[in-house]
C-alpha cells in the first residue's frame, strides 16, 4: 500500500514554506513592515499546523525513517536531497514549529527597528532548523547545519545588546570551527564508503582507531553546540547580548541540534569508541550539571542565570545518552538501557518549553523596564500577578516539579543512572536541589516580597497577546508532564532501534 502522495512532500512543504515566506518578507521590505508581521504569523501559523498531519500519519511502531523524499542534488558527490523523521526527530520538528510562533507573536510590538528583516531572519532560520532534523543525507545535514548560523549571527549581531558584536562572533567562531571537524568526518566516511547518506554512514564498517577519530570529531561539533562544558563559555553571552526572540530559539531548538548530533551521529556510526570514551562523555555531564548549577547560583542578571540553568539542564541530555554502556556493563543485559536515552529526549523536549517561556518572562519585564537585573526588581506579584502566576509555573517546572514536564525526563535519566551506578544518580540528583536553589531564589528576589520600586510599582500586567504567549507554553509544560505517553510511544521504537546500533560493535565487520 503507497502513503498519500501529500506524504511525499510534506518535509520539504515543512522546511521552504517558512524559507519562502521569510524572502517574501525581505522583499516587501520595511515599507511593508506591517503586512510583513502578518505574513511572518501566517508563515509560522501553517508551518505548526503542517506538523499535525505529520504526527498523527506518523506510524508508531516502526523505526524506520517515514515521509520520505529523495531527489537527485548533487550527483557527481553522490549527495541527495534526502528528507525522512523518525521517533527521534518527529518531537523535535514539532518543537521547532510550536515554538517559533511565540516568537513571532513576543516581537510584534518591541521590534520597530528593520521589523521585516527581523521577522524574516526567524522564519528563514526556522527553515533551515526544521531541515537539520528532517536530512536523511549527511552533506544535506552539513549545509543546513551551517546555514541557519546566518540568520542567528545576524539576529544577535543587528538586535542585539551592547556587546553584540563580540557575543555574536563569539557564538559563530566557536560553532563554525567546531563544525569543521565533522565535516571532515563525513568526507572521510564518503570516501570510504562512497555515499553521504546517513543510514550508510551508521553502516559502514570501520576500525577502532577510525572510530575514535571519527567520535572526537563529531565530539568538537556537537559538544560546543549542546554546550557541555568547558567549551559552554559563548553561551551566555549570546543569551545575554540576543534579542528575547533570539535567546528562546537558541535555546530551544539550537541547543537541542547538539544533543540530535550524538543520537543520529556518534552512538550508531562509532559505537565501539562510544563505549571506550563513554566515561569522558558522562563526567563532562555532571561537572556541567553540578558545576554550572553553583555558577548559576550566583548570577545577578536574570538571561546569565537561565544561560547557565540550560547548559545544566542539557548535561542531562548527554548523561542520558551515553550511560546506556555503563547500564550494560553493569547489569550485563541491555534491559532498560533505553530509558536513559528517552529521557535525554523528553529532557530535550522539555527544556526547550521552559527555557524558552524563562526567557520570553525576562522579556517582557524587560519590554517594561529594560532591565535584567535581578536587584531592580522585587514584589512583580503585587502589580503583575498574571505573570507572576506564570513566572512561577515555569520556575517551578525548571526544578523538576512532579507533573511538568520538567520532571519527566530528569527522572528517567536519574533512574537510568542508577542502574549504571549509584554515585552517578547521586551527582545527577543533586542539580535537582541546585536547580530549585538558583532557580527559588531569582522567584523569590523578583516576583514575591513588597514592592521597594516606584518603577516595579507602575508595571502593568500582561496585555492579551502576552498572556497568549504564556498560555499556550503553560499548557505545552503541563500537557507532557502530565500526560507524557503519547511523547514516549514515538520515540521508543526509534530508541531502540538505536540502542541496538549504539551496542552493537563494528570490529567484526568485514
Amino acid at each position: 500500500m503507497h502513503p498519500p502522495a501529500y506524504q511525499h512532500l510534506l518535509l520539504s512543504t515543512l522546511i521552504w514554506l517558512p524559507i519562502g515566506t521569510g524572502v517574501l518578507i525581505l522583499l516587501l521590505g520595511e515599507e511593508r513592515a506591517r503586512l510583513g508581521r502578518w505574513l511572518a504569523l501566517f508563515g509560522s501559523l501553517t508551518t505548526l499546523a503542517l506538523t499535525v498531519p505529520l504526527w498523527y500519519g506518523f506510524d508508531r511502531a516502526s523505526a524506520a525513517l517515514q515521509f520520505r523524499q529523495t531527489l537527485p542534488w548533487i550527483p557527481r558527490f553522490h549527495a541527495l536531497y534526502d528528507l525522512g523523521v523518525d521517533g527521534i526527530s518527529l518531537p523535535l520538528v514539532v518543537l521547532t514549529a510550536f515554538m517559533t510562533v511565540p516568537v513571532v507573536i513576543a516581537g510584534w510590538r518591541v521590534i520597530r527597528e528593520r521589523a521585516a528583516q527581523y521577522f524574516a531572519a526567524f522564519l528563514i532560520m526556522e527553515g533551515l532548523m526544521l531541515g537539520v532534523f528532517c536530512a536523511a543525507d549527511a552533506l544535506l545535514f552539513y549545509f543546513f547545519w551551517e546555514a541557519m548560523l546566518i540568520p542567528m549571527f545576524l539576529i544577535i549581531g543587528i538586535w542585539g545588546g551592547p556587546r553584540r558584536v563580540y557575543a555574536t562572533l563569539k557564538f559563530f567562531l566557536y560553532t563554525f570551527l567546531g563544525s569543521v571537524f565533522m565535516l571532515v568526518a563525513l568526507i572521510y566516511m564518503y570516501v570510504k564508503g562512497g555515499s553521504y547518506a546517513i543510514a550508510a554512514m551508521q553502516a559502514l564498517p570501520l576500525t577502532l582507531e577510525e572510530q575514535r577519530w571519527i567520535f572526537v570529531a563529531f565530539l568538537l561539533a556537537f559538544a560546543v553546540k549542546v554546550p557541555m562544558w568547558p567549551v559552554h563559555t559563548w553561551l551566555p553571552d549570546a543569551h545575554v547580548e540576543a534579542p528575547t526572540g533570539g535567546s528562546v530559539i537558541l535555546a530551544a531548538i539550537m541547543l537541542k541540534m547538539g544533543g540530535y548530533g550524538f543520537l543520529r551521529f556518534s552512538l550508531p556510526v562509532a559505537p565501539d569508541a562510544s563505549r571506550e570514551l563513554d566515561a569522558l562523555i558522562i563526567v563532562l555531564s555532571l561537572i556541567a550539571v553540578v558545576y554550572i548549577g553553583f555558577v548559576a547560583l550566583v548570577q545577578q542578571d536574570m538571561k546569565k542565570l537561565i544561560a547557565y540553568s540550560s547548559i545544566a539542564h542539557m548535561g542531562f541530555v548527554t548523561l542520558g545518552a551515553f550511560v546506556v554502556y555503563e547500564i550494560v556493563r553493569h547489569t550485563g543485559t541491555v534491559q532498560g538501557a533505553g530509558m536513559g536515552m528517552d529521557g535525554a529526549m523528553v529532557q530535550m523536549i522539555s527544556h526547550g518549553l521552559i527555557s524558552g517561556a524563562l526567557f520570553l518572562c525576562v522579556g517582557v519585564l524587560y519590554d517594561r523596564m529594560h532591565s535584567r537585573q535581578i536587584a531592580d526588581y522585587g514584589g512583580v506579584i503585587n502589580t503583575m500577578p498574571a505573570f507572576a502566576a506564570f513566572m512561577v509555573l515555569f520556575g517551578l517546572a525548571n526544578t523538576g516539579l512532579p507533573g511538568t514536564s520538567g520532571f519527566v525526563g530528569e527522572f528517567l535519566v536519574i533512574i537510568a543512572s542508577f542502574r549504571a551506578s549509584f554515585w552517578y544518580a547521586l551527582l545527577a540528583a543533586v542539580t535537582l536541589m541546585l536547580g530549585a536553589a538558583y532557580t527559588l531564589w531569582l522567584v523569590k528576589r523578583v516576583v514575591f516580597g513588597p514592592v521597594t520600586s516606584p518603577r516595579v510599582a507602575a508595571l502593568k500586567d500582561l496585555d492579551g497577546r502576552e498572556f497568549l504567549v504564556l498560555g499556550a507554553l503553560a499548557a505545552a509544560v503541563l500537557l507532557v508532564g502530565i500526560w507524557p505517553a503519547p511523547l514516549l510511544k514515538v520515540l521508543q521504537p526509534s530508541i531502540q532501534h538505536l540502542v541496538t546500533q549504539a551496542i552493537a560493535t563494528k570490529l567484526g565487520a568485514p
